[in-house]
């Protein structure tokens, strides 16, 4: 499909419901970490699903598409924009069909830029994950999904932050060495603090941050330090119940334009890591394809890592 380039200013929401429709057609599910499914009568993604991904009801995206919600929040579109991986022009052409102005500066970017995408698509034997500038996963390959271990797209936004998860004690698989989580604990604060200054009218960042104040102490304690670090390498122990443990190494990219971090999981050559994370490319990613999402999502043993810490 072409892109859409800018156009004039006013809503129009019968253009809206049909530029969603197109891009949500023109996404396999398959590269967004969801099942395939074997009753597919078209393709791309079904509404729900994009409802997942976007953070909305099945039938607000309904209502857009038919021209019946004429009004959607920046909040909404960025979601959608997000959701639907669109590039910068795309985004534009989104927010003023819907007759808003995209966010300005002042804001950190929603929008990932196509090569990151392009690298989520072709990295296929190493997990690759991508954050926001709160540290917020925002997408992901199939592989990261299956070293997870669930749809990820069901997780509320802040199971899907990594700070939140880490400070406020929710259930991950990752496993830190003493030395390993002082690290990690200061970089991330320190990442989360430099947002804050660099997104001054980004309402969710200061949100998160006073949120995580008022919920963990040791959080309080490195942000009133005014702790300092960069989340950019280190190595992580991942226990999947299929493969065990997995030692890999996590290296955090920043993505072009900034914004967005990039964190690529890696194993040395010809280690056992090396080789249960080549099994998990192949009998993850069957799991993957096998249940629906509705039925995943209803597993009572559904046990997500939650974020890549």
């Amino acid at each position: 499909m072409s892109q859409h380039g800018a156009a004039g200013g006013g809503r129009h929401p019968g253009e809206l419901g049909a530029a969603l429709r197109s891009w949500r057609e023109r996404i396999a599910p398959e590269d967004v970490g969801l099942p395939a499914g074997r009753r597919r009568r078209a393709a791309g993604l079904r509404r729900e699903e994009l409802a997942r991904l976007a953070g909305m009801s099945p039938d607000y995206v309904v209502r857009l598409e038919q021209g019946r919600a004429t009004s959607p929040s920046s909040q909404i579109l960025a979601a959608l924009a997000r959701a639907l991986r669109l590039g910068a022009e795309e985004r534009r052409h989104l927010f003023v069909l819907a007759g808003r102005r995209e966010p300005g500066s002042g804001e950190a970017p929603a929008e990932l830029a196509p090569s990151v995408l392009r690298l989520l698509d072709r990295m296929e034997d190493s997990p690759v994950s991508v954050y926001d500038a709160g540290w917020t996963l925002v997408a992901w390959n199939r592989l990261y999904a299956a070293l997870s271990g669930g749809d990820l797209s069901t997780l509320a936004e802040r199971e899907r932050n990594v700070v939140w998860c880490h400070f406020t004690g929710l259930p991950t698989r990752v496993r830190h060495t003493a030395e390993q989580q002082e690290r990690f604990e200061r970089a991330v604060v320190g990442d989360l603090r430099t947002a804050c200054a660099r997104y001054p009218r980004d309402a969710g960042l200061h949100a998160l941050s006073a949120d995580l104040r008022r919920a963990s102490a040791r959080f309080t304690e490195l942000w009133d330090s005014h702790a300092v670090g960069t989340h950019t390498a280190d190595s992580k122990t991942l226990h999947h119940p299929d493969t065990g443990p997995l030692d890999l190494d996590c290296d955090v990219l920043e993505a072009p334009g900034g914004g967005h971090h990039v964190v690529v999981y890696t194993a040395a050559p010809g280690t056992e890591a090396a080789e249960k994370l080549r099994l998990l490319g192949v009998i993850g990613t069957q799991n993957l394809t096998g249940p629906t999402a509705a039925e995943r999502s209803a597993s009572p043993d559904r046990d997500p890592m939650r974020t890549g810490e």
